[in-house]
């Protein structure tokens, strides 16, 4: 007999998980499931901000940005382990847009929605500064604001672990094959994949009904809506790639750059994992297979020319160490400019003729509105589902979160004084990764040698147990590139390490 649900989620990226956890909180009882791994596709692949878009004001897009700028200090307050404030250098360029027009934008930038955490905008003389150190004499003055960094797949994360602990299933490497509506209910096909197969299908199969769909596919989002049976109805999508690349440190100090191109797009030059710069991103037109998407060495050429037009020391494609592309599936609002298509978000609510149960497909929407949009989505359906809970998310921390007065750094000084036999490097990373559950990851133990075998640099097996058994992690690449970034910067040696602890312990897979 197939399983029932209020609520089906196609989906594991930022969209669905938040929808799911939304849902969860409101009593539903909600199935989640995603193809691949959790995370895998483009809410892996951003820029890693929660911002307002600054450059989005050009485009008059002042609701977004409004809604964007007020979610900033709601998410810093939901997960402060994850997100953290992040001051950006803006430098003058006299020969783009003029000092007025920078300084009336961040004065909107400023007031489009109050803060409470993050400091206004101010002007900067970039002479002999660190501010200036890095960049080339003829950048004097500029001006320097305020959004946050965040932790892009670990967000998907703990979004998910906290629909599951309000009850929702959460079902990762299971695809949805088939969508068929009777009168009442939705039926899905489901085909999950063995761990480690990258969502290759081997036909295990299984149905499951629910009240309602929600299509949060992302770059998928219209072959769901063709296997829903509602046609070519889905025609608003708009593939567009970004691509980053990542150097070693541009500079000693821990604020970001934004640096404006001749043709109207800017880039970040972020601070990254401790030893390295992350810079992007390019806004190209797709029209390929989204699980196939990779740079080019055009926009690789692209994004080095712009920030070495401000840097005293230029990057070279020799100083690329690492790089990812990603598929935004954006809202087509007809744009001919990529880099101008709307990042706003755009449901599709199908209920067929008015009785039959609903499914509402995404189109669009930005990772630091992602909260904003599972509440829109609640909203949408509250008619459909018979449920008018009140919103709850506003107020709620994510897992691990819950740390006294949201204050990170209180957090972290405690955890040293609680525990000063944990290995030094290991301290930061997991108060950071894990937050207030670094307790639970660490468990009984009580000195380094209970934290099992070091597989790989700075990567014991007791996290790797936990990430398996806590957070759906059956592969190297989960944990290396998604749970962690720990795959930056190690060797090719220490990373077979780890796809060979997982080739070894299979039994710890099947027994998730």
């Amino acid at each position: 007999m197939s399983e029932h649900y209020d609520l089906l989620v196609v989906g594991g990226g930022i969209n669905g998980a938040g929808i799911a956890r939304d849902a969860a909180g409101r009593g539903l009882s909600v199935l989640l499931v995603e193809q691949h791994d959790l995370a895998s596709a483009t809410s892996s692949s951003s820029t890693k901000l929660i911002h307002g878009g600054l450059r989005y004001l050009e485009h008059y897009e002042f609701r977004l940005v409004r809604e964007a700028l007020q979610e900033r200090e709601v998410l810093l307050a939901a997960a402060p382990h994850i997100i953290w404030p992040l001051t950006f250098v803006l430098p003058h360029h006299r020969g783009l847009r003029p000092k007025w027009m920078l300084r009336a934008g961040l004065f909107l930038y400023d007031h489009l929605a109050k803060r409470k955490r993050l400091p206004a905008s101010r002007a900067l003389s970039l002479r002999g500064t660190k501010e200036g150190e890095a960049l080339k004499p003829a950048f004097t003055s500029g001006f320097s604001y305020s959004d946050c960094w965040v932790d892009d797949a670990r967000l998907v994360m703990l979004n998910a672990l906290d629909a599951q602990s309000r009850g929702a299933v959460i079902k990762t490497r299971t695809r949805c094959i088939a969508l068929s509506r009777d009168a009442n209910t939705w039926t899905a096909t489901l085909c999950t994949s063995d761990a480690g197969k990258n969502g290759n299908c081997d036909n295990r199969q299984s149905t499951v009904t629910a009240r309602a769909v929600v299509n949060a596919a992302g770059p998928w989002v219209t072959d769901m809506v063709r296997q829903a049976g509602l046609g070519d109805k889905a025609a608003g999508l708009r593939l567009v790639k970004g691509s980053h690349i990542v150097v070693p440190r541009i500079h000693p100090h821990d604020h970001c750059y934004i640096f404006q191109n001749g043709d109207g797009r800017i880039a970040f030059a972020i601070p990254y994992q401790g030893d390295y710069t992350l810079i992007g991103t390019t806004d190209i037109p797709y029209d390929g297979d989204p699980a196939d998407v990779n740079i080019s060495d055009g926009e690789v050429a692209y994004l080095l020319d712009l920030v070495n037009g401000y840097l005293a020391r230029p990057l070279t494609q020799a100083d690329v160490v690492w790089h990812y592309s990603g598929v935004r599936p954006l809202h087509d609002d007809k744009n001919s400019n990529a880099s101008a298509v709307t990042r706003d978000y755009v449901f599709d609510l199908d209920t067929g003729d008015h009785t039959a149960p609903a499914i509402l497909s995404i189109y669009g929407g930005k990772i630091t509105t992602y909260r904003r949009l599972a509440e829109h989505a609640m909203q949408k359906l509250a008619p459909v589902l018979g449920n008018n809970r009140p919103n709850w998310t506003a107020t709620a921390t994510l897992p691990g979160g819950n740390m006294a007065d949201g204050n990170f750094q209180h957090f972290l000084n405690d955890v040293k004084t609680r525990l000063p036999w944990l290995p030094g490097p290991i301290v930061e990373r997991w108060a950071h990764c894990y937050g207030t559950r670094l307790f639970d990851l660490i468990d009984t133990a009580q000195e380094p040698k209970d934290l099992g075998s070091q597989i790989a640099p700075d990567l014991y097996e007791v996290e790797l147990r936990f990430l398996v058994h806590q957070e759906w992690a059956t592969s190297a690449e989960d944990v290396l590139w998604r749970r962690t970034k720990l795959g930056l910067g190690m060797s090719n040696t220490d990373i077979e390490a780890v796809r060979n602890w997982f080739a070894c312990n299979t039994d710890q897979l099947a027994a998730r």
